[in-house]
């Protein structure tokens, strides 16, 4: 009996996830289904797991490449040209379909004649389980597009594996995956959404996308090797390619979206590390990518926040420190250091008014509204300067704070710092004083030995919050810190009634790069208490490990 669907489950070297993808497949609500085990000439014991897998499933073909193209590209056409489905959908090895994935993406091919189906797709982080949708704003509702014409913003949702394809749409553009480059994903779907009549999408999750934030080497995921040039030439191949096929294809009015979504979600990718990066690095990443940069839109740079526009910009001009003094704020709400102004008052991004009438563009920063906007939404940057060890389970920290906006009066001012371990605050009060105009500067105490722990103990990680009080009203903003300093590590017995913890003070390690502590409970409330809490998490079973702890101690 010929498969209503075909799913291909691309593999290389990945022999402990693979049998969970597979199972995802295995399970579907929809059984006539064909399952492509396509393996790119792995090393480890992947073959032996696949072929173990089609030995227990009658619908599972075991496929292997007779060598490693390094990619997801040739894997998939491979299991393309044996495909025997009128419908084909694709997995990687390190991530699941819902149950019901086949059966709602087949249901919509049925519902009408469409070229492909699309649904949500959940990202499930590894590091902690934590679940978000991707993209959720763009799959919300159900309903049928008749090009990508009238809804360029799905440009944005770049994954091939979120979709089931109707076979004969793809062998009649003779659409397949280009190999030898990475980001493949990218220009596979550029070109489906632009080749299809129609295509449906539907709001039910289809797709479970598991992410490894921090895993390095071999294990990190293509788009998680942002450290490596050779990714940052693709990905902008990959674009070069897109811009090709619009252009040839005839629809070259996506070029601004399609430059919106690169600057938007793909340069923003590389513009977060940044301040991880040293001059060489920086270097090598600008004369790749300012090239690039130089050849979109103007009109997409100016639909971007101003913050991401400032980091382009002194990119483009090789401000390379300055460039990560801003990155560290994206996201944030963290104002500049300091601002220049012209000759009419006009306010940019760092020591010296531009000279270029386009950079005088990306680089004002009048719509942040560093001197008008409410207090407690206006703009500062505080950044911890000096942090040693104090007495005890103490640390000692010097805070820095800009103003660039002059938003504070002149002389002390009253602030605190925020730290929330479980559901209680401690705040530690502290005053900042003036250094000169816009610039204040505090030194800070913190006692880890007062923080509010919970009874049954406390497993997690929070980063201080800086809140800074005029006039009865309350600012409260991240605070940074040094990226790099000498981890600090210390056991603390808080009271009677909670066992010890392991606290760790470090600094965040990505992202803006704040300080960062973690608690590590130990003894009798990592390994019993905290177990049964996290089961059944209500006030009555709290209480009675309180007692339970109580007594064993």
């Amino acid at each position: 009996m010929t498969p209503d669907v075909t799913v291909t489950v691309i593999v290389h070297n990945d022999a402990a996830r693979l049998p969970r993808a597979v199972e995802s497949v295995r399970r579907q609500t929809h059984r006539n289904i064909e399952i492509i085990i396509s393996d790119d000439h792995s090393t480890d014991e992947t073959p032996q797991v696949a072929g173990r897998l089609a030995s227990e499933d009658p619908r599972i073909l075991n496929l292997r490449l007779p060598e490693n193209s390094g990619g997801c590209s040739a894997p998939r056409n491979r299991a393309l040209e044996i495909a025997r489905a009128p419908y084909v959908m694709f997995l990687d090895s390190d991530d699941e379909l819902t149950d019901n994935a086949v059966e709602l993406l087949l249901s919509a091919h049925r519902e009408r004649e469409i070229d492909f189906a699309m649904g949500a797709v959940v990202r499930i982080r590894e590091d902690g389980g934590r679940r978000t949708r991707w993209m959720p704003h763009l799959v919300a509702e159900r309903r049928t597009v008749a090009g990508i014409e009238s809804e360029p913003r799905l440009l944005f949702e770049h994954l091939s594996t979120s979709k089931m394809y109707a076979r004969a749409f793809l062998d009649r553009h003779d659409l397949r995956f280009p190999e030898g480059v990475h980001y493949e994903d990218q220009l596979f779907t550029a070109q489906a959404y632009c080749l299809a009549k129609e295509f449906t999408i539907i709001p039910e999750p289809v797709y479970r996308w598991h992410i490894a934030p921090y895993a390095t080497g071999g294990g990190a995921s293509i788009s998680n090797q942002r450290d490596r040039l050779g990714n940052v030439r693709d990905r902008v191949r990959v674009q070069r390619l897109i811009d090709g096929f619009l252009a040839e294809s005839g629809h070259g009015a996506l070029r601004e979206d399609k430059d919106y979504k690169f600057l938007k979600h793909d340069f923003r990718m590389y513009a977060g590390d940044l301040p991880y990066r040293d001059e060489q690095w920086l270097n090598s990443f600008a004369d790749i990518m300012i090239p690039y940069l130089e050849a979109l839109s103007h009109h997409a740079y100016a639909r971007l926040p101003r913050t991401e526009r400032v980091v382009l910009q002194l990119i483009r001009e090789r401000r390379f420190t300055e460039a990560r003094v801003a990155a560290r704020g994206l996201g944030r709400a963290v104002a500049p250091r300091r601002v220049s102004r012209d000759a009419e008052g006009n306010p940019y991004w760092g020591d010296s008014v531009p000279t270029t009438a386009w950079s005088r563009r990306e680089l004002d920063v009048a719509d942040l509204e560093l001197d008008t906007r409410p207090f407690p939404s206006a703009q500062f940057r505080h950044e911890i300067t000096e942090l040693t060890r104090g007495p005890g389970a103490s640390i000692d920290l010097t805070i820095r704070t800009y103003d660039p906006g002059l938003r504070l009066p002149v002389g002390p001012q009253r602030a605190s710092l925020l730290l929330t371990p479980g559901r209680r605050r401690l705040t530690t009060p502290f005053r900042l004083t003036p250094v000169h105009p816009g610039v204040f500067e505090g030194h800070v105490h913190l006692d880890l030995t007062t923080a509010p722990i919970p009874h049954h103990g406390f497993a997690g990680i929070r980063h201080p919050l800086l809140r800074l009080e005029h006039q009865g009203l309350r600012h409260t903003a991240v605070l940074l810190a040094p990226l790099t300093f000498p981890t600090l590590t210390t056991r603390i017995d808080y009271h009677s009634a909670t066992a010890p913890h392991r606290v760790t003070v470090e600094p965040e390690g990505r992202g803006p790069g704040r300080l960062q502590l973690r608690w590590e409970p130990v003894g009798v409330t990592a390994r019993l208490v905290r177990p049964v809490v996290r089961r059944v998490a209500g006030p009555r079973v709290r209480r009675a490990a309180r007692l339970v702890r109580s007594a064993l101690r």
